[in-house]
């Protein structure tokens, strides 16, 4: 992980004797070394770093002003900011007046900062890639799932939630958002009941989740039932009896949506046709064309050979 990242130390002037840049090094680290802490903030708006080490063994207002332009500027706030403090001093740190994201204690354990920067760095890319709505794994994660399942008997199932934008128009984004978390922890917990797979948010109102192939439609099955049970709660009795709303398109003409469901498309990942990510979205895309015309909540499986 530690290929081609970056990592500002900032020492006082007669800190540092090159033992920790050799040793960040070794672990395939860029590293540079700045004893001048006035120049640090030019470096690091010239060449942002993805870590930044800061020796805080004597504390001043120039270390403190650093850290504080960082985690300040919107931009650069999200580069962790790791103290270096002096054991003896870290029980009684004030934590408030300098926001790092995490410290070690000097004299440095290397197994520690290692570690530590590593949880950095991946905190880092969950927040970057996590959705905000729903806290659920985001394009990034959901890529590289799909990725590692290309071959294997598992089954990735796209969701979409039939007639979202409707809702989302008749009734307000406040109520349409609760909808997306409620479909959220319907599949996550899904996924979880399954014993095996994996749930992302590639974003609006749709959903993937990865579970063994031969469980996919008893989980597609569950999030339906879980869905539609829930769903009834978000319409009047008069809605419900009838089947559906009333909303109106852009030109002010009345319509009546059917009430909302669920289409699901399930994607064999040991087929031979499925090579790579992008022809797992093709096939989705086909099915879910296929799962949307029955207005209904279903879901639709690709059995061809």
């Amino acid at each position: 992980m530690g290929t081609n990242l970056r990592i500002i130390v900032v020492t006082s002037p007669s800190g540092g004797d090159g033992s920790l840049e050799l040793r960040l090094q070794s672990k395939g680290y860029q590293v540079v070394t700045l004893d001048n802490p006035p120049s640090v903030m030019g470096l690091i708006y010239s060449d942002p770093p993805d870590v930044v080490l800061i020796d805080l063994a004597t504390p001043d207002q120039t270390l403190l002003g650093i850290i504080h332009s960082l985690k300040d500027d919107f931009f650069f706030s999200t580069i962790p900011v790791i103290g270096m403090i002096p054991e003896w001093a870290a029980e009684g740190f004030d934590w408030e007046e300098y926001p790092l994201d995490d410290f070690v204690t000097t004299p440095l354990s290397y197994r520690d900062l290692f570690t530590r920067i590593v949880l950095s760095l991946r905190r880092l890319r969950r927040v970057f890639d996590n959705n905000p709505l729903t806290r659920l794994p985001g394009n990034t994660s959901i890529q590289r799932a799909i990725e590692h399942a290309v071959g294997k008997p598992m089954g990735v199932c796209y969701v979409d939630i039939n007639h979202f934008k409707q809702y989302n128009d008749v009734y307000g984004f406040a109520h349409g958002d609760e909808v997306i978390r409620m479909v959220a922890r319907i599949i996550a917990n899904a996924v979880k009941e399954a014993g095996e797979g994996f749930a992302g948010h590639i974003g609006g109102d749709d959903f993937v989740f990865i579970v063994p192939l031969e469980q996919a439609e008893a989980v597609s099955e569950r999030i339906i039932a879980n869905f539609t049970a829930v769903v009834s709660e978000l319409f009047n009795e008069e809605e419900k009896a009838r089947g559906f709303y009333v909303a109106h398109d852009r030109k002010g003409n009345e319509e009546r949506v059917p009430l909302m469901g669920v289409a699901i498309s399930i994607v064999p990942m040991d087929s031979p046709k499925i090579g790579h990510y992008a022809k797992v979205a093709e096939v989705a895309a086909e099915l879910k064309k296929m799962a949307k015309k029955s207005h209904r909540s279903c879901y639709v499986m690709d059995r061809r050979k």
